[in-house]
């Protein structure tokens, strides 16, 4: 009888025994679980700060500075391994040496007519025969120069001074990836590296020749190309940065980014465009607003930012049309508005890079 209690006993013991193992094991899983939520918030709010308050690797203080600690960059911002070589400095340097004014164009987010300015940019500067002008397209993954500049199906050549950029008038150059691809609809999927050490390769191997202008149209946003450039052009010179903007406020917000981002890298700011500033009709001559500047538009942001308002320039559709010919607008529209704010915003890009070598001469 006892043997056959203790057959019925072992199954329900063995049955108890097993749910309390499964409940503190439930438990210790979950303590745990609780331990890695706890430490990975507290850790994630530690680089948060250090992010916020991060000196910048070009500061002398990267990699030594309070808000570096626990940053995992600390020891190669501290040893300065993030720096160019100083062959490649000086290879940059000689290369960029007869290039006397540079000029970046920016913008926060894409769409808002970027590489259009730069494109005219080029343009207006080299409808004066005296000036050599060239055009360099590093959006590495979404070049658009080369369709607008009418050199679609072009490629690059070697010589014996390195690559020749394609020329769309004598006294206008340009180089982009477009012209290293094979189709147009080819698709560029590079990483970081791979994209720098394109940049690095159109500043050290392209030969310019003596140009007064170079004008670089970067990719939206602060990202690998515009860390590098800075980075490259900090061995020979660059005037300053024009950023491209719309009037509403969600394309201002990354605008002031955009500017945040100049100030941190010391590249000096020409000025604010604001594209697409109203339409004006070309029967009845009357305004209308396309994208309401909700928040007061460029011209509020550059005067609470303290930064310099270049133009506003109006809708036109012949702007599409022209870059989709691959024509400058600023010749087949002579008498639009639109090419009346390009010319003057033009201008006062030119006033501002002479006055900026004048000042240089004077230093020297």
């Amino acid at each position: 009888m006892w043997l056959c209690f203790s057959t019925l006993l072992i199954p329900v013991w063995t049955s108890f025994v097993s749910s309390i193992c499964a409940v503190l094991l439930n438990r210790l899983i979950s303590i745990l679980l609780l331990q890695t939520f706890l430490w990975k918030r507290l850790s994630g709010g530690n680089r948060k700060r250090t992010r916020l308050n991060c000196p910048g690797t070009g500061s002398v203080q990267a990699g030594r500075a309070a808000a570096c600690q626990g940053c995992p960059n600390q020891k190669l911002c501290a040893a300065g391994a993030a720096g160019p070589d100083p062959a490649e400095v000086a290879a940059l340097r000689e290369r960029l040496r007869c290039v006397k004014h540079v000029v970046l164009v920016l913008s926060g987010k894409g769409g808002v007519g970027k590489s259009t300015f730069s494109a005219l940019l080029a343009h207006g500067l080299a409808a004066d025969e005296s000036k050599q002008v060239a055009l360099l397209d590093i959006d590495i993954c979404g070049p658009s120069i080369p369709k607008m500049m009418g050199l679609e199906g072009e490629q690059v050549h070697q010589s014996g001074s390195g690559w020749s950029p394609v020329y769309v008038e004598e006294n206008l150059s340009v180089m982009s990836v477009g012209f290293l691809l094979s189709s147009p609809d080819d698709a560029v999927i590079w990483r970081g590296p791979k994209k720098n050490g394109l940049i690095k390769q159109f500043l050290r191997d392209v030969d310019w020749g003596e140009i007064d202008y170079l004008i670089i149209d970067t990719p939206p946003g602060t990202s690998d190309e515009h860390l590098s450039i800075v980075q490259y052009l900090g061995a020979s010179h660059v005037d300053g940065a024009v950023i491209i903007t719309t009037p509403q406020e969600v394309s201002l917000q990354d605008v002031r980014k955009e500017i945040n981002f100049c100030h941190k890298v010391k590249l000096p700011i020409i000025g604010v465009v604001e594209n697409m500033s109203g339409f004006i009709c070309p029967k009845c001559k009357n305004e209308s607003q396309i994208f309401p500047p909700t928040t007061g538009g460029a011209e509020k942001m550059c005067q609470n930012l303290n930064v310099s308002l270049l133009g506003k320039v109006p809708l036109d559709p012949q702007i599409g049309k022209s870059c989709d010919k691959g024509q400058s607008f600023l010749s087949e529209a002579p008498e639009s508005p639109a090419t009346a704010s390009y010319r003057n915003i033009i201008q006062r890009i030119q006033e501002y890079c002479d006055l900026q070598h004048t000042q240089e001469e004077k230093i020297i």
